[in-house]
């Protein structure tokens, strides 16, 4: 693996060469990509944009997909073209960009099929489904001089950016630990028993990259996120999030250590990921270590740093960053909000609440084709993504990991190395060279 892809260097915070808009009149065209749940917030943000037109909506469920189209047109926009086919999509040269809310599983070969069209994409989180994916559709940004934004919306969130930046100040003196905090009230997903494929689901494209199973509802709409197939758990879904604000609040890259252990508990159904899991990271930055530690809870439980609390009403979840310093400590609450708590008394220092637009930001990144606008490029995305993908390797093989942050890879351990990619269904492949 090469350390390049992961490392914010000039290279990768450099703007990409100019180009036109497709369109005549300065309107970017963008394709909406898997609109059943978070493509719906996608729909929403363009359509409220100025000069942003939602070309094309493409989803294999034709029931998804249908509904979408009416629900565009019936706000007074103009029907876009449908697509069920992914591929087919990427030949109308009149589309500037695409935005992908599909399952993990196609993140990655759709974000390097679009830029090697001369595409832009904003693509969902997790950016990729493997460490393999991580380093390629880096690559592919690179090579083919796309804008590609990461959909991790705390980044262009006001409230989390003025806690980063004042932890970048001294706010709480030397930050030596953060945590990332998933607690989410999750139910049992039961069990499915396999049946035949619905009407108007084109269930083939949907597997697209993963091995070919039979239809059960269980492996589809949303529950796919329980499954190894095409998902990471719910680290790879509410988690990331966290991961990615830990990250970026240590200012740290590449572990030296990562040690994860967990359960599937409570729950006799068909979930495969764990429900339980606590991940702990080593970080040696110049010889100061840092640590990181990442939870997912399924069930009932406390809430901390006030995240989760809301006046006298509490919620069922708390989701949400804690940073450790010299000076005092500070809590992130989801995207939008940040509190602190100054010295031994934990007096309360600055706090913010402000949110913003991933989605507009990506936009801006677009017209300007200046990459370094992007809050959440997709270089510091692939390099938290491979932090979950770490923490879950060493959560199947039940051993910590010792990695070289030279090499980017598992020291002594050429089976957690091996999982470090996997096998893809042709022709939805990952290249080895994009």
């Amino acid at each position: 693996m090469n350390r390049r892809h992961f490392l914010l260097s000039s290279a990768a915070a450099a703007g990409v060469s100019a180009s036109s808009l497709a369109s005549a009149n300065d309107t970017v065209r963008i394709a909406c990509v898997g609109v059943r749940g978070q493509g719906g917030s996608h729909i929403k943000a363009y359509s409220a944009m100025t000069n942003v037109e939602i070309a094309a909506v493409c989803d294999v469920d034709e029931s998804i997909l249908t509904k979408r189209l009416d629900e565009i047109e019936a706000s007074g926009k103009k029907r876009p073209a449908a697509f069920t086919d992914y591929r087919k999509l990427l030949e109308d040269k009149s589309i500037d960009a695409v935005s992908i809310a599909t399952p993990n599983h196609h993140h990655t070969w759709m974000t390097i099929a679009a830029c090697q069209a001369g595409k832009d994409v904003y693509c969902e989180k997790p950016g990729s489904h493997t460490v393999f994916e991580s380093r390629q559709i880096v690559a592919a940004a690179r090579k083919y001089d796309r804008i590609v934004q990461h959909g991790v919306n705390a980044r262009s969130h006001g409230g989390p950016r003025e806690a980063v930046q004042k932890m970048r100040e001294g706010l709480i003196g030397d930050v030596y630990m953060a945590r990332g905090l998933c607690y989410k009230w999750r139910d049992t997903i039961g069990r499915k028993p396999v049946e035949p494929v619905p009407a108007g689901v084109h269930y083939d494209l949907w597997l697209g990259p993963a091995p070919q199973r039979e239809f059960t509802r269980n492996r589809f709409h949303y529950n796919w996120h329980w499954f190894w197939d095409y998902g990471n758990g719910d680290f790879g879904n509410q988690g990331i999030h966290e991961v990615d604000i830990c990250r970026w609040g240590l200012g740290v890259t590449f572990p030296t250590k990562v040690s994860a252990i967990g359960g599937h508990f409570m729950f006799d159904d068909d979930q495969e990921t764990p429900n339980t899991m606590v991940a702990s990271y080593e970080f040696d930055t110049n010889g100061k270590k840092r640590m990181m530690v990442f939870e997912v809870r399924h069930w009932m439980s406390n809430h901390e740093a006030g995240i989760g609390e809301n006046g006298k009403r509490k919620d069922s979840n708390t989701v949400g960053n804690i940073f450790y310093g010299s000076k005092g400590f500070l809590a992130i609450e989801g995207y939008n909000t940040y509190r602190s708590f100054l010295g031994r008394d934990q007096e309360a220092g600055p706090a913010r609440t402000e949110g913003g637009s991933n989605w507009a930001n990506f936009i801006d990144a677009l017209r300007k084709r200046d990459r370094s606008v992007l809050n959440g490029e997709i270089a510091e995305g692939a390099a938290s993504c491979t932090l979950m993908h770490l923490a879950n390797i060493s959560y199947r093989l039940g051993r910590s990991l010792t990695l070289d942050p030279a090499t980017q890879s598992v020291v002594g351990d050429a089976e957690a190395n091996r999982m470090f990619t996997k096998h893809y269904r042709s022709p939805f492949v990952v290249p080895e060279k994009v």
